[in-house]
Formats: C-alpha cells, sequence, structure tokens
C-alpha cells in the first residue's frame, strides 16, 4: 500500500512532500517568500488564484507588463441553462493599484495576471514547505502544519478520519484478510459492448460490482427515455445517482436480482526455473544418456564391476597407486633440492618392480640416497645435524641398564644342551625361531614382546657404527643404504602411529629365521615387491618434508612467486600503453594516408585498362574500315562526290604521337613521384613503421607474459591442485599442471621422452562426502527415489558405465585423448562442479592430449626397440660368466644423474671423490704437459711440424 501524502496542489497539479529534496530553511528563505500567499499556500492555492495584497503583474494587450498590487478579488460561480448546459464558467475579478501610478487603479480577469519569477520560485515553495510542515515518524503518515504556524495563521492541525494511524492499519489488515478470500461475487454484465459510465473526474478504478450496477442503472434510464443518451455527463451521473438511491443500490431486471457467480480458482503459478548451474545430483538423470568414458587402473585388485583389459598386471595392489602418485610428485616437485634429474612416472614403475639388477638401476639407487641425504647433514655440515624429528632409541643401551648387564650369565647357569651335530648361524637362527614359537604357545610371551624381526639386533652389533653415523659419513655403497633404511625404520617404529607399517618393512628386510647381518638386509631388499618398496619411499618423502631444505624451498618459491606477479603485473601495465600507442598510430595513420594509396589504381589494374583502352580504339577503327568497305561494295548507291579533307592521315598520326607523348610523360613523373616521395608519404612511412614496431612490441609483451605464467605455475609447489570433480565428487588430477614443467627438466637424461607422467587420473569421493552425498540415509534415499526413480549409488552405478572409483584409495586413469574428449562430453555444464571441471578440462584439453601422445609414442617405440634388441643382441660370453646389456630390456636403466654430477661431480650413491693437493695437482698437470710435449710430432731435426713443415719431406 503506497504511503498517503496529505499534499497541497500548486499551480494546478498536488505536489508530494516525499519528492522535496531537503534543503537548510533559513531566514532568508522566510523573509524573501510573499507573506502574502503563506496562509493560502498552507491551506490550497492553485495557479490561476491570486488574493487580495499580493504583488503581480499586469498584462496589457499590447503586450505591455505593470506590477501592480491587488486589492480586491471578486468571484462569480457557473452559470447552468435548464437543459444542463453551461452558460457561463465561472471566473474571479481582480481589482489592483498600479505601483507606478498610485492614483490609478484597473479591474482586470485572472488571464490577464501573472507572479514575478523572480521572487515566487518553485526552490523557494519548497524551502518553505520543508519549513513549515512535518508528518509523524510511521509510513503512510500525513503532512501536516506545523503547530507554531498553524497558531499563527489560525489553521486547524485535525487529521482526516480515514489517515489516522487506527484506520491505516485496520485498512491494511482488511486488504490482506481480502486477499486470503478464495471467492470473490462477480455480477454477470448482461450487456457487455457497453463501457461502464466513469463520473467526472473520476481517477479510481470501480469494482466488477460497481461497474455492474451503473451500466444497469443506464440501461433503465435510457429503455426509458431514448434523449438520455444526449444529456450532458453530469447530469447523467446525477440521475443514475438518483436511481441508484431509490433501488437501494440493486437494479432489479424482469423480478430477479443480479445473479452473483462464483470466482474460478486461479491456477497455482509454475515454479520458476532454475537458475543453473544448481547441485550437479539434484539434475535430472539422462537414461539415454552417453555413459562416461571407461577407466584404466594400474593395479591387479580393480574395483568391481570391471572390464577385462589386455595389459598386463605387475602385482601393483590399488593402495599402492596413491602412493606411488604422491612419492613420484614429490620428488619431481623438490628434484632441484634432492639434487635429482626429472623421470617419467611409467619409468619410476618400471624401476621400483626390478628383482634383477636391483642395485645397478641407478634410477632406483638414486632415488633412495638422495632422500636419505636430507634427513640427516654431512659429518662435515654442523657436525651431521639430524634435520627431521626422530622418537626415542628402542635400543636396550637407553634404558637405566647397560648393554654389558644385560648380557652377564645368571649366578646359577642351567647347563646348555649341546648339540648333537655341527651347527651353524643359520641352524641356531632356526632354533631360536622355534623357540620363539613354542614360547607363544604356551603363554610365557606376549605378542608385543615376541620378535618379529632382527633389526634391534642389527644395531646392537653395530653400536660404534650405527645408521646415523653411516648416513653421516654418506656410506651407500654396494647397497649399505638398505642397512640405514632399516635402522632409521627401527628408530621410527618407536612412534605408535608407524609402528605397524615400520615392522611390516622390517619384517621382510630383517627376518627372524635369518642372520643379523648387512648383506642379508641387502639380499632382501632385493626380494621386496613394488607395493612394499613405495611404503619404503613414503615414509622418506614424509620425513623430507619436514627438513628445512624443503622448507626454504618452498619459501623461496613464494617469493619468487610474489616477483613474478609484480612483473606479470608491470609487462600488463606495458602492454596495455602499447595497444594504446598503436591505436594513436592508427588514427594517425589514417589522417597521414595520402589519397593516391587509396584511389590510384594498382599497376595490374592499370595494364588492363591500356589494353582494354588500345583494344576499344582497334575495334572502332576495324569498324570504320568495315562500313568504309559495306558503303563502298554497294551498287545502289553512287560514292559521295565531295571535297576531300587534305593530309587527314598526317592528322591521325600527330594525334597519335601526342598521346604517347602525354602517357610517356604521366610514366616519368609517376617514376619521379616514386622516386621521391612527398613530406607526406614520408611521414606516412614513418608511422608504418612505428606501428609494425608496436606490433612488435606488443608480441613481445604478450610473450614475456607467457614465459611469466609458466614460471608461476612451476613455482606453485605447496600443493599438487585438483582439476576439478564431477557430480560423484570424483577428483580428477593431471600432476603436470603446476609445480614442474609439462615435460619434465629440459636438461634431464630422459628428456628426449617428450612428457613427465602423460595421463589424467582419477580419484574416488572422500570418506566424508560419500557418507554425507552418495550414500545417503534411509529417508534421503526415499526422497531422492521419489524425485529421480533412483538412489544415488544407482544413479552412480547407471552414469559411471562399466568402471567406478569408490572411495579415496582407488585410482583410475585416461591415456587417450579421445576419452578425454568424451569424458568433456559427458560432464553437464549445468551443474556446479562439473561446469569447473569442464572448465578446466577444456583449458587444458590440447596440453592433456599432446602429452597423452607423447606418452603413447614412446612406449610404442621402447617396446619395438625391445623386441628388437631380444631378437638381434647376442650375448658376450667370457670365462666366468655371460654379459648382456640391462639397459636393452628395461627403459629405466637409460635415466642417469646429469644434475647430481654437474652439481657435485658425483651422484649420490657414490662416495666423494678425495681432494687434490694444490701441489699435487701442479706436478701432476706438468708431467701430462711433458707426456704431451714428448709425444709432439716432430721433423728430422727435432721441431715440432708447424703449418707448413707437414707439407715437405725431410
Amino acid at each position: 500500500m503506497a504511503p498517503s501524502t496529505y499534499s497541497v496542489p500548486w499551480y494546478g497539479r498536488p505536489i508530494h512532500f516525499a519528492d522535496i529534496p531537503k534543503l537548510d530553511a533559513s531566514d532568508e528563505v522566510d523573509d524573501a517568500f510573499p507573506d502574502v500567499l503563506k496562509e493560502p499556500i498552507l491551506r490550497s492555492v492553485f495557479k490561476n488564484e491570486y488574493y487580495p495584497g499580493e504583488t503581480v503583474i499586469v498584462k496589457f494587450e499590447d503586450g505591455g507588463r505593470a506590477p501592480a498590487v491587488l486589492r480586491e478579488k471578486s468571484k462569480y460561480p457557473e452559470l447552468l441553462r435548464p437543459d444542463g448546459t453551461v452558460e457561463r464558467a465561472a471566473f474571479s475579478r481582480y481589482c489592483v493599484s498600479f505601483v507606478n501610478r498610485p492614483d490609478e487603479e484597473a479591474v482586470v480577469h485572472a488571464p490577464h495576471l501573472t507572479r514575478e519569477r523572480k521572487t515566487f520560485t518553485k526552490q523557494r515553495l519548497r524551502s518553505f514547505l520543508k519549513k513549515t510542515i512535518e508528518h509523524e515518524a510511521w509510513t503512510g503518515a500525513p503532512w501536516c502544519v506545523k503547530s507554531q504556524i498553524a497558531e499563527e495563521y489560525r489553521i486547524t492541525k485535525d487529521i482526516p478520519p480515514h489517515l489516522t494511524y487506527e484506520n491505516q492499519m485496520l485498512q491494511r489488515k482488511a486488504n490482506l484478510a481480502a486477499k486470503k478470500n478464495d471467492f470473490q461475487g462477480q455480477i454477470v454484465n448482461f450487456h457487455p459492448e457497453l463501457h461502464p459510465l466513469k463520473p467526472k473526474g473520476s481517477k479510481g478504478k470501480r469494482s466488477a460490482q460497481d461497474a455492474a450496477l451503473l451500466n444497469e442503472a443506464y440501461q433503465r434510464a435510457l429503455a426509458a427515455d431514448p434523449g438520455f443518451s444526449k444529456i450532458p455527463q453530469a447530469i447523467q451521473q446525477q440521475h443514475i445517482e438518483q436511481l441508484l438511491r431509490t433501488s437501494g443500490g440493486l437494479v432489479h431486471r424482469n423480478g430477479f436480482q443480479p445473479i452473483a457467480t462464483k470466482a474460478q480458482s486461479k491456477p497455482p503459478p509454475p515454479p520458476p526455473p532454475p537458475k543453473y548451474p544448481i547441485e550437479d545430483l539434484e539434475l535430472t538423470p539422462m537414461r539415454d544418456r552417453a555413459t562416461r568414458p571407461a577407466l584404466k587402473f594400474l593395479s591387479i585388485d580393480v574395483p568391481k564391476p570391471h572390464p577385462v583389459y589386455e595389459e598386463p598386471s605387475h602385482g601393483i595392489l590399488m593402495r599402492s597407486v596413491g602412493p606411488l602418485l604422491e612419492t613420484w610428485d614429490t620428488l619431481n616437485v623438490y628434484c632441484e633440492v634432492f639434487q635429482l634429474d626429472s623421470f617419467t612416472f611409467d619409468d619410476y614403475v618400471e624401476a621400483l618392480q626390478l628383482t634383477d639388477d636391483t642395485y645397478h638401476c641407478q634410477l632406483l639407487v638414486e632415488i633412495h640416497c638422495a632422500v636419505l641425504k636430507k634427513l640427516v647433514n654431512d659429518v662435515n655440515d654442523k657436525n651431521g645435524q639430524v634435520q627431521v624429528s626422530l622418537p626415542e632409541s628402542n635400543l636396550p643401551g637407553n634404558d637405566d641398564s647397560s648393554l654389558d648387564d644385560s648380557v652377564l650369565p645368571s649366578p646359577t647357569p642351567e647347563p646348555e644342551v649341546k648339540p648333537a651335530a655341527r651347527t651353524t648361524r643359520s641352524s641356531l637362527a632356526k632354533s631360536e625361531v622355534t623357540e620363539l614359537k613354542n614360547g607363544l604357545k604356551n603363554g610365557q610371551l606376549s605378542v608385543r614382546e615376541a620378535k618379529i624381526h632382527r633389526a634391534a639386533e642389527m644395531e646392537q652389533s653395530t653400536r660404534s657404527y650405527d645408521w646415523k653415523t653411516r648416513l653421516r659419513k654418506r656410506d651407500f655403497r654396494d647397497g649399505r643404504w638398505v642397512y640405514i633404511i632399516v635402522g632409521l625404520l627401527y628408530q621410527l617404529s618407536g612412534d605408535a602411529r608407524r609402528r605397524k607399517s615400520c615392522d611390516d618393512i622390517l619384517r621382510q628386510l630383517a627376518p627372524i629365521n635369518q642372520e643379523a647381518r648387512e648383506e642379508t638386509t641387502i639380499s632382501q631388499y632385493s626380494l621386496l615387491d613394488i607395493n612394499t618398496r613405495v611404503k619404503i619411499l613414503e615414509i622418506l618423502c614424509m620425513l623430507s618434508l619436514e627438513t628445512k631444505a624443503i622448507r626454504n624451498y618452498m619459501e623461496d618459491c613464494n617469493n619468487n612467486m610474489t616477483d613474478f606477479r609484480k612483473e606479470r603485473i608491470d609487462m600488463q601495465r606495458k602492454r596495455k600503453a602499447a595497444v594504446e600507442d598503436l591505436r594513436l598510430l592508427h588514427e594517425e595513420r589514417k589522417t597521414l594516408q595520402p589519397e593516391s594509396k587509396t584511389a590510384s589504381p594498382i599497376p595490374e589494374l592499370e595494364e588492363l585498362d591500356d589494353s582494354r583502352m588500345n583494344g576499344a580504339t582497334s575495334t572502332s577503327s576495324s569498324v570504320e574500315v568495315e562500313d568504309q568497305d559495306a558503303v563502298m561494295d554497294t551498287e545502289d548507291e553512287a560514292p559521295h562526290q565531295g571535297r576531300s579533307l587534305r593530309r587527314a592521315n598526317d592528322r591521325a598520326a600527330q594525334r597519335q604521337k601526342r598521346l604517347e607523348e602525354e602517357k610517356l610523360r604521366k610514366e616519368r613523373a609517376q617514376a619521379e613521384k616514386a622516386k621521391k616521395p612527398s613530406k607526406q608519404e614520408k611521414q606516412y612511412e614513418k608511422v608504418l613503421k612505428k606501428i609494425e614496431e608496436a606490433k612488435e612490441q606488443i608480441r613481445e609483451y604478450e610473450e614475456e607474459i607467457l614465459v611469466i605464467e609458466n614460471d608461476l605455475r612451476e613455482a606453485d609447489c605447496p600443493r599438487t591442485r585438483v582439476l576439478g570433480k564431477d557430480r560423484f565428487w570424483n577428483r580428477y588430477y593431471w600432476f603436470e599442471r603446476n609445480a614442474m614443467p609439462y615435460a619434465g627438466l629440459p636438461d634431464s637424461s630422459t628428456a628426449f621422452a617428450g612428457f613427465a607422467n602423460g595421463c589424467l587420473w582419477v580419484q574416488g569421493p572422500d570418506d566424508m562426502e560419500r557418507q554425507g552425498f552418495i550414500e545417503l540415509c534411509d529417508s534421503e534415499n526415499a526422497q531422492y527415489y521419489k524425485a529421480f526413480m533412483m538412489t544415488v549409488p544407482e544413479r552412480k552405478m547407471i552414469e559411471e558405465g562399466e568402471t567406478h572409483c569408490f572411495n579415496a584409495r582407488q585410482w583410475g586413469y585416461y591415456d587417450d585423448p579421445d576419452d578425454l574428449d568424451k569424458l568433456i562430453g559427458w560432464l553437464d555444464s549445468h551443474g556446479v562442479r562439473e561446469t569447473k571441471l569442464r572448465k578446466e578440462l577444456q583449458a587444458q584439453q590440447d596440453k592433456i592430449s599432446t602429452y597423452m601422445v607423447a606418452r603413447k609414442t614412446f612406449l610404442e617405440s621402447s617396446e619395438e626397440k625391445k623386441i628388437e634388441n631380444r631378437e638381434t643382441t647376442t650375448r658376450i660370453s667370457t670365462r666366468t660368466k655371460t654379459y648382456h646389456d640391462p639397459a636393452g630390456s628395461c627403459r629405466c636403466f637409460a635415466w642417469t644423474n646429469l644434475t647430481a654430477e654437474r652439481e657435485n661431480g658425483y651422484i649420490h650413491s657414490e662416495p666423494k671423490p678425495p681432494a687434490i693437493n694444490r701441489k699435487q695437482g701442479k706436478a701432476a698437470k706438468k708431467a701430462v704437459e711433458e707426456e704431451g710435449r714428448q709425444t709432439r710430432a716432430t721433423n728430422r731435426q727435432g721441431k715440432p711440424l708447424t703449418r707448413q713443415g707437414n707439407r715437405y719431406t725431410f
């Protein structure tokens, strides 16, 4: 309901004080406003109304004007004839006295009067009203004159009853109650062709019932008197109102009351269309739509149901796929910290699967040694400080009792049973295992106290040269780094969170049924499967992330990213300025462009025009000759006997000569003009050169921006960024997206492969997402089934096709560009999550497809080379063994750690070469020079050969 306003009309139209601007009232405004008009305006004022005492302007018929003061006012009412027509309209007469001529007075009508605009303006009227009126603090309160002003001019402050606060509230309640009614009586209109009458001055719309009553009364009056339609409208209105009063408000027809019809209930409005994107699982499932392309799996335990792939399985379990990707990504992202060459994911998986020639694979050995180096400093670097937090050692020597006391014999030793036959270390170990089993069966030992590996005995046997000392001295030769891993894992097993995983690994590296020796651990590592090796690397990588080296690298990357962002903003600003300069240069080019550049035809077109003109000339001459021959050959007409023109041929030759000279002159002028361009053309050429330079500058800026953005991407190393999630909360990863070059380091030993991972990986939903959005409770499942005729798990099985990932520990991948294209087509752009994922995949599609193709090509060529090597390679026999090249059978043997060789001069698994003494170095260098001098070619006299001497034979 619109707020009610107690408006004051001015100049024939109402003024709503809500539209009046807030102006500061002042005494100047009050003094400047005419006092005579204050009271009439506060009551009511119209444009053509004037009041005694007011200063007005009198307009004469000849166009002159004179100021006057209004003395008297006479109002005459309207006169009507008996038939209702107006005989005389209402008017007013004013008696005025002129200001400049006080003795003269005149009687004038309202059209001859006007007010002075300088003293009576809209602005002053608004200011006066703003100062003299007010309203209460509730919505729709009427405007009233202030109390002081009302007393001064004796204006009542009584508010009309329909504008009081109580009546306004009642009216609002009545309107709300009327809206709630389902039915509303309507009157049937028996004469729809007749429009309801509207009283004069009525601006509001009548209800349907009032319109019907007015139509009925009008028809009744028209039936009684056919000339009723010719009566003026005001008299018609009075007559109809009288009829309505006499009939009690209802007009009867044929003795019947008006028929009240039941209003038709309006149907509920349709729900508004959804505003996309919305929640993905709230979209209507498309049963006939194509399913998601089938995933490929790296593991042998594929989530059910799954298709049977032709790719051979390699013994990789699904629980190891996530750690495989995690460790590979960590080692490649922080390869500069570890001083490692980048390597492909396929080479990494192949190296971890080796069982033969394990310690000859440099990739496998260098990875372990490089990570171990970051855990403990070198002996010459801060005294070999440990860089990670480790639990206390589990060795008995750390307790109050020493190792010597623990091995002292008891006071009353029992006699030992000597074995009947000769014993060895392995037989003693077997007998010890048997005793432990018997102790467990008899209940003498608990599971916690029972020995499950021999890592503690290995540490005790080398107490003075433990794993930390070995690591400080970088003793990695001949697989000794495995012994360091055993000591590290044994100390980490003191942590309850890591005890189970460490004991599982130590049970295989230091088995209870074998001797506690270095050779045992080294040989046992060769027998480990890929799942255990990945678990070892996962523990080592998680520890390395706690070191200062990694943290400092991350801080440096963050600082570099800040600098790159600043450089990018600077380059973007420069590019924007260059684009603006280019725009100005184009405008300058348009102004300097000579007319010859646009109006002059192209030389090829000029040649065509000349040939056309020559052809036209020859054609016309041939036509003239043919006409002349035709005239001469006719026999009916006689030849012309008039006077012939003398020297006609000479004149034609002269004209032809002049044309040729004119053409030659124009060609020379054009050549001269081409040789000597005008000043405007020189400026035009300069502007063109500047435009090309500006375009080249813009291209350089754009290339620089692309380089900076790539540097930003490679420096973003704190976390692996996900591309997005689909409708079933599966995560999609492209590991080359950030923190590493797309194809690995360009100077790595395997840069020729042309890719790093080359796959789009899919991870299943997290447990919280799975339980909260997919595996719903019974009531929510019933509600979802009622809406879509299926549950969320059923929809997942249908729309994902044959392959699925049910939790975050399950991974699949795509390695085909066609599957990537199908995946983008499967995603729905109306969903919240899939809209973002689709956008990211479309932005990266070209690059992902490029490296997918590169991976496929590289693997196919590697397989072909492997087959060729198997067929053509012959083994080289020696006296003791048969030699074969391992690099011919596995791709991972082609990897070498060039980064460590460039930065350190040796790889991680090799010992540091001894420092060369300066004196010994100089002596060795001198000996080499002397040896080279002696072996240098000389002539017969013993002199070295020169460039000319080698031509001659002495």
